[in-house]
């Protein structure tokens, strides 16, 4: 990711998670956007750099059933167990960095909330699509949420790449199809706001091959 684990470690060391400024006391966006890509509640989702969000609460409470998460920070992990409780044991929590990780299944909604754009270089970048591409199949859901182009240009210490959902689309390629977007403004917990473009995308079904003979 962009920014190392010693990083984001020391990150939720200094603050806590209500104090980041990514910080949301609900992901109202990201869930309304993954009810409507997944009505069945058995769907595979995984939320990536889902860290101390609490989504996973809002997913659970909503009766999904397959859910990871997926951060490099293992301390943000930990504050989302503790918080759960009981209920985490309903959670597959997986601690690394998308950059270099290789899923061991596919999921049926990958979202990402505020990693991708992190990745200001090229092959990082690559690396995390290879990783999206290995942990999808063919009409799987991608959400992704960055800062839009007229959003912030660094972020907790870090410069980040700005998108807007084409230009997104655009960067991860052919395998991926927009099918919807949207914008939010997020108000952070120090009062300032942060533009962020949503991004919908769809898993295109893979070209068969076909031979042909003159």
């Amino acid at each position: 990711m962009g920014g190392s684990r010693s990083h984001w470690k020391d990150v939720y060391t200094a603050k806590s998670e209500t104090a980041v400024s990514w910080y949301q006391p609900r992901s109202a966006r990201s869930l309304d956007l993954i009810e409507q890509s997944a009505p069945d509640r058995r769907a595979r989702v995984i939320d990536v750099g889902g860290g101390a969000s609490t989504l996973v609460d809002d997913l659970i409470g909503r009766g999904f059933t397959d859910l990871t998460v997926l951060d490099i920070a293992e301390s943000a992990l930990e504050r989302s167990k503790a918080r759960l409780g009981k209920d985490a044991d309903k959670v597959a929590w997986i601690v690394g960095d998308i950059t270099s990780w290789t899923p061991p299944r596919t999921w049926d909604v990958w979202h990402d909330r505020a990693v991708f754009h992190f990745l200001t270089e090229r092959q990082q970048q690559d690396a995390h699509i290879a990783a999206l591409t290995a942990a999808t199949r063919p009409g799987s859901t991608v959400i992704f949420a960055t800062f839009a182009l007229d959003g912030p240009e660094k972020c907790s210490g870090l410069p980040v790449q700005r998108y807007s959902p084409e230009t997104l689309a655009c960067r991860l390629g052919s395998a991926f199809v927009l099918a919807g977007q949207a914008s939010e403004t997020h108000k952070t917990p120090g009062g300032s706001e942060q533009r962020f473009s949503y991004a919908v995308l769809k898993r295109r079904p893979t070209s068969p091959f076909v031979l042909t003979y003159g």
